[in-house]
């Protein structure tokens, strides 16, 4: 059995001409899960995907690159066809639905909660769907913000969503076959806790758990996606990809 992870966007802050913000769709297990919901990545996920037919998003957290087309699918479920045939599960930090609710100047949670079934992370969380095992650990940032590990027949996945450098972020990623990880950060600032790693924390992360392949995405103004890899690939000595939006990457027990 094979695990699957299709990038739909990799671009931070904001979305670039012909780059969405964070988004993947994970296929294992016999479910189709939407990770991350940046701007612009539900219309790949129409590329990829029938959207009423996915099993479950999963939000790492509500920064708006991460969670924006979320109304763009609500919009899509509730009124343009492609409805569910049940409120698809939203697996967030606690908040979401008010959220959605209240860009759209509801007092109240609906109509999301028509088209979604919103059910809050903490850290622990665990969630199956078909044969395949989603693990959510609290991570460091600046918001309630969780990474993810997935498993289904023996292939692991490892995202770290957005982090700082925090212990969580080694117990997913031990023994992954894959880790997609964030070089948001040039280098840390002097002005508090890390909330972004640099290459070379996710270098760093990515030998000491024993990852067996890094995948650089969420890369930062203030770098290229290359040379993030770069400088990724020159600590970690394993191989180091380039997450590129159309790319599927196939992981095996």
């Amino acid at each position: 059995m094979t695990m699957t992870l299709t990038v739909l966007g990799t671009a931070s802050p904001h979305p670039a001409p012909g780059r969405p913000c964070s988004g993947y769709l994970l296929s294992g297990g016999g479910a189709r899960v939407w990770v991350d919901a940046g701007p612009g990545t539900f219309g790949e996920v129409q590329r990829h995907t029938d959207p009423a037919r996915l099993d479950a998003i999963w939000i790492s957290h509500l920064h708006a690159d991460h969670s924006a087309d979320l109304l763009a699918a609500l919009y899509a479920f509730a009124y343009g066809g492609l409805t569910p045939p049940a409120p698809v599960p939203v697996y967030a930090p606690a908040g979401c639905a008010r959220r959605i609710a209240g860009f759209l100047g509801r007092p109240d949670a609906e109509p999301p909660e028509a088209v979604f079934d919103f059910r809050d992370l903490y850290d622990g969380h665990v969630a199956h769907h078909g044969g395949l095992r989603l693990t959510a650990r609290a991570v460091a940032h600046d918001t309630e913000a969780y990474g993810l590990r997935a498993e289904a027949g023996g292939a692991v996945l490892a995202y770290s969503g957005d982090s700082g450098p925090c212990p969580a972020l080694a117990e997913l990623a031990a023994g992954a076959g894959l880790l997609l990880c964030e070089a948001d950060a040039d280098r840390h600032g002097d002005d508090g806790t890390p909330v972004h790693l640099t290459p070379e924390d996710a270098c760093r992360l990515a030998r000491d758990a024993g990852a067996g392949r890094l995948l650089v995405t969420h890369v930062g103004p203030g770098l290229t996606r290359e040379s993030a890899t770069e400088r990724a690939a020159a600590v970690y000595g394993g191989r180091t990809d380039t997450a590129y939006e159309g790319d599927v990457h196939r992981l095996a027990p």
